[in-house]
């Protein structure tokens, strides 16, 4: 679907479609783009649009470069954030003059609330770096919100594996499901890790592509404010990260200690029984010429002696501290 938006100065207005581009179409936005709409945008703008297996190329010179007077950048975006796992998807921006094109096969949020923002004046739409500068700054809000949905969940982790709220420790506490907390938390902070750095780069090159373009010197303030947010995001994806790692190695060696205190008891066990199994297994010959076979009370010694053997173990054991 293609979508064209003129500017009025104030506001964005969606183009008639099937008429040509004025001199106040500003932006194209290719969601999930017929051959037929990206050979309109790239006959109307003299540029070639990316396709989906090129926008997922990872190496620099294929996200970020300049073609025929235009500027490429491709980025990774986290969307869905309130989903219980998010998703990432490559968006193209591409300047081209004054006019900014858009390419994504999926719908962030980010998109709409740019333009809700526009609506009620609170966003330049007047050229298509005015725009891009918007859309970021909405995908900056978006990921600033999902890393702070990231942290409550690691707050709750850490209560629940570390008892901090310093109720009785349960011992009926599931690890398990708490590997499977984790390993979510860690792949949806990798996530967002990924997105960050990836606009990090879009915005060291956007940088330069302002640089090299006469545009609005307001442009080029609100793009390093946005660097120092996306920074402060990729530093606090990294220290959360970090606190997954921990909690995680925090998980497994408790995992690992209720393993050993299992094998510590069947251990002792082991050893308590194995000294009534011996005796038991001496009288239990029936030999002929066994002293006590035709003893009164061998019976009674035989189980007494099992009993004494059982308990000094225990008696011992006990003073050691291993149960």
């Amino acid at each position: 679907m293609m979508t064209i938006y003129d500017s009025n100065g104030k506001g964005l207005t969606v183009h008639e479609p099937g008429t040509p581009l004025t001199g106040n179409s500003v932006w194209i936005d290719l969601l999930q783009p017929t051959a037929e709409e990206d050979k309109f945008a790239e006959d109307a703008l003299a540029i070639d649009i990316p396709s989906r297996a090129e926008m997922r190329e990872i190496e620099p010179s294929n996200r970020f470069y300049q073609e025929r007077g235009a500027y490429f950048m491709t980025a990774s975006i986290v969307y869905n954030v309130e989903a219980p796992v998010p998703q990432s998807t490559a968006v193209t921006f591409i300047l081209a003059g004054d006019r900014l094109v858009t390419v994504r096969y999926a719908e962030p949020k980010a998109f709409p609330l740019y333009l809700q923002r526009v609506e009620k004046g609170d966003a330049a739409c007047t050229t298509g770096a005015s725009i891009m500068t918007g859309l970021i700054d909405a995908v900056v809000h978006r990921m600033a919100d999902l890393i702070e949905r990231i942290q409550d969940e690691v707050e709750r982790l850490a209560q629940s594996v570390f008892d901090l709220r310093g109720g009785q420790q349960t011992r009926n506490r599931r690890l398990d499901v708490q590997l499977r907390r984790i390993g979510k938390a860690g792949d949806i902070t990798a996530r967002a890790e990924d997105s960050a750095a990836s606009m990090n780069r879009l915005l060291l090159y956007f940088v330069q592509a302002t640089q090299d373009r006469e545009d609005d010197p307001r442009i080029r303030q609100r793009i390093k404010a946005a660097q120092r947010d996306i920074n402060t995001l990729l530093d606090h994806t990294k220290f959360l990260s970090q606190r997954i790692s921990f909690i995680l190695d925090a998980t497994l060696g408790m995992i690992s200690n209720e393993q050993n205190q299992i094998i510590k008891l069947f251990s002792v066990m082991a050893v308590i029984l194995l000294p009534p199994t011996l005796v038991a297994s001496v009288y239990g010959m029936n030999f002929k010429h066994m002293p006590e076979l035709e003893w009164t009370y061998g019976y009674p010694w035989a189980l007494g002696l099992m009993a004494i053997c059982a308990v000094v173990p225990i008696i011992y054991f006990r003073r050691k501290g291993w149960f």
